[in-house]
């Protein structure tokens, strides 16, 4: 049997995020384990380009049983990487402290390999039980039709429909600062506020049913 790992929005908290994927790799055990990233790994956290070292040195020993998806914070450093998008709205959302933790790097002189990396990230993944995304989806359309924003960005009306996607719809993007995750009939929100004091979670997922089988914390 396999099991897979959602993990929710890390935002530079990578003492969160070794500590969370130590507790997953002790739960595996002998089964093959596949972890799914729900994006956002920068910004606003003091260890942003040690989460992303991190997550290239997993995908290099994992393989394809690492999958990154790009969060709205990713889109947002590629657009003032590339100057199409206004720096300052970056900025707002935490990008000067990623900045500050390539040592104060222009983002033009942000390391190719995670520029590269940042670029190849994936908008979503279905497992056949599960579809992760970042943000969510327009409830209007179908999944195989859904635009680039919406899986980044959206909140409303995602987040108060309830209807059957014929999937769990697995995402981040809104946290709770409850710490805990948002659990519906029809969605999972793994966003527990790591970077603003709470805890980064991970939902762990096998071929039994859509539902999470366990969910791990580190705080």
């Amino acid at each position: 049997m396999s099991v897979i790992y959602a993990i929710g929005d890390i935002h530079g908290s990578l003492g969160k995020l070794q500590r969370l994927i130590s507790r997953c790799e002790q739960d595996a055990g002998s089964r093959r384990m596949t972890f799914v990233f729900l994006g956002d790994y920068i910004d606003r956290g003091p260890h942003s380009s040690g989460v992303i070292a991190y997550l290239i040195d997993l995908q290099s020993r994992l393989g394809d049983r690492v999958v990154a998806l790009k969060g709205n914070h990713e889109a947002m450093a590629l657009s003032a990487i590339d100057g199409t998008g206004p720096l300052r709205l970056w900025f707002a959302q935490g990008g000067a402290a990623t900045l500050e933790s390539y040592g104060n790097a222009a983002p033009a002189e942000l390391p190719r390999a995670h520029v590269d990396w940042m670029r190849a990230l994936r908008l979503s993944y279905d497992d056949g039980r599960r579809f992760f995304v970042h943000a969510g989806v327009d409830p209007g359309k179908p999944l195989e039709e859904q635009e680039a924003a919406d899986m980044l960005w959206i909140r409303e009306p995602f987040l108060s429909d309830g209807r059957d996607y014929g999937r769990l719809l697995v995402h981040g993007h809104t946290p709770m600062m409850s710490g805990r995750p948002d659990l519906r009939a029809n969605r999972l929100n793994l966003d527990t506020g790591a970077v603003f004091g709470g805890p980064l979670t991970a939902a762990a997922f096998d071929d039994t049913q859509n539902a999470p089988v366990a969910f791990f914390q580190a705080s």
